[in-house]
């Protein structure tokens, strides 16, 4: 919709798995008056796409999706591409306890809403712990269902790679299974995708941080997945860089009404879109915020007028000078 709003004649191609969604939303536009010529749909795999990309006069491409393929298009175009790609979100939640019920269900909300989307790890600081919000979020996960579809099968993750993944963070020294880990049971979901409990693995902070262990513990599951860790007053500094070593740096979440605390976390992170409070959440994209990835220049935000401007116009001057003034004589060269 920012393409449009801009006045370009985007092609858009979505995801082969949802693309009969994007083609149903392109025809309800149609019946709310857009022009039928005003977007190409293009229902491909990704190296047609790229042809695409590459033998049409395509003057950007605004990419969202994983970062192996950023990276793929950003050599492909020559830099002539915008990437909102893959974010592994965090939360933390700092030392003021407070609320705890509504942290509680905004935890499980940010891990597991929308078949699991949102937030990838969770630093919680030891004073959570102590007032039981573990349990808390086991128990709010355990009432999703797929009857009421607050759980719901994944399209670009399977059942065995979210399993094999919590096998081997459970393989870290002093690791533990939360709650979930398990298959979905009564159902006829394809095994394509993906059909997990809503599952939470703790990972110790100084094993997490260690080389051998930090790319599993990073490693983003497009699903109802999430790690779990703790942390106290004087290894603060561990969690920030965690933090920084992550590689893409899109959304975060601050609970924290210590406005020492916050000024601390935020100061000394870099991610796109950051909630700060006691109410802070990952949730992504809400359409009146700015949501895109910091800490890159190919970074394309979305949502905003700001966002919009960025991506989908560039930056023209154009000088009117008329007049030339009565009596002009001319002057010596120079």
């Amino acid at each position: 919709m920012g393409a449009l709003f801009m006045g370009n004649k985007p092609a858009l191609k979505p995801a082969e798995k949802c693309a009969l969604v994007m083609e149903q939303f392109l025809r309800l536009l149609h019946h709310c008056g857009m022009d039928a010529k005003d977007v190409d749909l293009l229902n491909c795999q990704g190296p047609v796409a790229e042809r695409l990309i590459l033998d049409a006069d395509v003057r950007l491409t605004q990419f969202t999706g994983s970062s192996r393929v950023a990276e793929r298009l950003s050599e492909a175009t020559r830099g002539k591409v915008k990437i909102e790609d893959a974010g592994f979100d965090w939360k933390i939640l700092g030392p003021d306890v407070a609320d705890v019920d509504y942290v509680a269900w905004q935890c499980d909300q940010d891990a597991y809403a929308c078949a699991g989307q949102k937030c990838s790890i969770l630093f919680a600081h030891e004073n959570w712990e102590k007032a039981g919000l573990f349990e808390k979020m086991r128990a709010n996960a355990s009432t999703r269902s797929l009857e009421d579809l607050s759980i719901a099968p994944t399209l670009t993750v399977t059942t065995q790679t979210i399993l094999d993944h919590a096998a081997t963070l459970l393989n870290i020294p002093g690791a533990k299974l939360l709650f979930g880990g398990k298959k979905l049971e009564g159902h006829n979901i394809p095994e394509v995708y993906g059909a997990t409990e809503p599952t939470a693995v703790y990972v110790p902070l100084k094993e997490m941080l260690k080389e051998e262990h930090f790319d599993a513990c990073a490693t983003e599951i497009f699903g109802p997945f999430q790690v779990v860790t703790t942390f106290g007053d004087d290894n603060v500094s561990d969690v920030l860089d965690a933090c920084e070593r992550m590689s893409h740096h899109l959304t975060a979440a601050v609970v924290s009404n210590d406005a020492a605390f916050r000024s601390t976390i935020l100061a000394n992170t870099v991610n796109g879109t950051t909630y700060a409070g006691r109410r802070a959440r990952t949730t992504g994209a809400p359409q009146n915020h700015w949501f895109g990835p910091a800490g890159d220049a190919r970074g394309a935000g979305i949502g905003t007028p700001e966002a919009i401007k960025m991506v989908w116009s560039c930056h023209r001057e154009i000088v009117v000078d008329e007049v030339v003034p009565p009596g002009w004589v001319q002057p010596k060269a120079t």
